[in-house]
């Protein structure tokens, strides 16, 4: 893991509607060195467990704003940055959550910056406890 604070300790919750669990989430910032238009996310993959989560069941708020990972890469209002050091909060569709208790999480972000010929890919690690 990197040397700074990536995940938001504090940030890990299951997701509930309708009384029913339908989810989780957690914050995190984006690892690259200045803010970023969320048109340059390529992909954010995420492994709680070793169970992987489907692409299609990953949404990503930015100032307050919902985004599919395919959404994101038609962004480019200024209003959705993300910010460097700002959180973002990463929702995924699971049902039932996760049980609380200890977890690993791995994600991967992927970024494509205009300027640079290739992508950039920063894993992201951190075991946290569910309440």
């Amino acid at each position: 893991m990197a040397g700074r604070q990536i995940y938001n300790p504090n940030g890990f919750h299951n997701l509930e509607k309708d009384g029913t669990i339908v989810g989780y989430e957690f914050q995190f910032k984006a690892q690259y060195y200045r803010g970023i238009t969320l048109s340059i996310v390529r992909d954010i993959q995420i492994e709680v467990d070793g169970e992987e989560a489907a692409r299609e069941d990953i949404r990503v708020t930015v100032n307050g704003e919902a985004f599919t990972l395919e959404e994101m890469r038609t962004v480019i209002d200024p209003e959705y940055r993300w910010e460097f050091g700002d959180y973002a909060t990463v929702s995924v569709k699971k049902e039932g959550g996760l049980s609380k208790g200890s977890h690993h999480i791995k994600a991967l972000q992927i970024i494509a910056p205009s300027y640079m010929p290739f992508q950039i890919e920063a894993v992201c690690e951190t075991d946290f406890v569910m309440e």
